[in-house]
């Protein structure tokens, strides 16, 4: 089952624009084999693809990431379930998004808030 905690223990993402496949495996904690496979099978993962057909993923990107993870390993959910999930009415409204978006805003304040007080 879910463990709202979990995703607590992902490290926060940087304020970037884009990230390499290296730093979204360790963001995400889910090795690049694998998220070369999700683009695959989840049609929401859809890189830049640059020189050399380097991957760049956004911010979102990162975000959905982490959802399939929670949905994979969290939740218990088959590829197939998670897809369904993240393409259903539902995921408008996952909850889950929505609690990692406001730990992400959450961090990126605090981060402004030093540097403003420095």
């Amino acid at each position: 089952m879910l463990d709202p905690g979990h995703n607590s223990e992902l490290p926060p993402i940087p304020g970037k624009r884009y990230f390499t496949i290296g730093e979204v495996s360790q963001l995400c904690e889910v090795k690049p084999h694998v998220l070369r496979y999700w683009e695959q099978e989840f049609s929401q993962l859809k890189p830049v693809k640059r020189r050399g057909n380097r991957r760049y993923y956004q911010r979102q990107d990162v975000l959905t990431i982490r959802q399939i993870r929670s949905l994979l390993y969290e939740q218990g959910f088959t590829i197939t379930g998670a897809r369904q999930r993240l393409e259903g009415e539902g995921a408008k409204e996952d909850i889950t998004q929505f609690k990692l978006i406001v730990k992400q805003m959450i961090v990126e304040l605090e981060d402004v808030l030093r540097v403003l007080k420095s």
